[in-house]
């Protein structure tokens, strides 16, 4: 049987339900790229926004709890936004009149995956990985 490799606990920030939060994960994500030595930031910010936004928007109580990590198995950084909500968030069709709704839709365009867990206890962990 081959070793797991362990990483250490990764820092996470619990964020209120409100329309603060989006730009509170926009600066952790910044700090947490920094710290592992990652320049390029744009992308991380756009997926961060979309999850967290999302988060408050469509469940709207509860806490949000962000987590950036690197995935060392394959060079990948990992986002990884939980909320208690019930609901799956899907990607909708495109539709040029909406005023609303495609940012999941842009999200799978930037990332080399994404998906989402459901926990036993409550809610779920919305996550997308990429190579910055």
């Amino acid at each position: 049987m081959e070793p797991a490799a362990f990483t250490p606990e990764s820092p996470a920030l619990v964020l209120a339900p409100t329309d603060q939060a989006p730009g509170q994960a926009r600066r952790f994500l910044v700090e947490r790229f920094q710290e592992l030595g990652i320049a390029e930031t744009y992308v991380g910010r756009i997926v961060v926004t979309e999850l967290v936004t999302n988060s408050y928007k469509h469940v709207g109580f509860g806490h949000i709890v962000v987590r950036v990590l690197p995935d060392v198995r394959d060079g990948l950084v990992r986002i990884e936004v939980w909320d208690q909500g019930a609901g799956t968030p899907e990607v909708r069709p495109e539709n040029y009149e909406a005023t609303s709704g495609r940012g999941l839709l842009m999200l799978a365009q930037l990332v080399q995956d994404w998906g989402v867990r459901p926990l036993v206890e409550e809610g779920k962990v919305v996550w997308a990985a990429y190579a910055p």
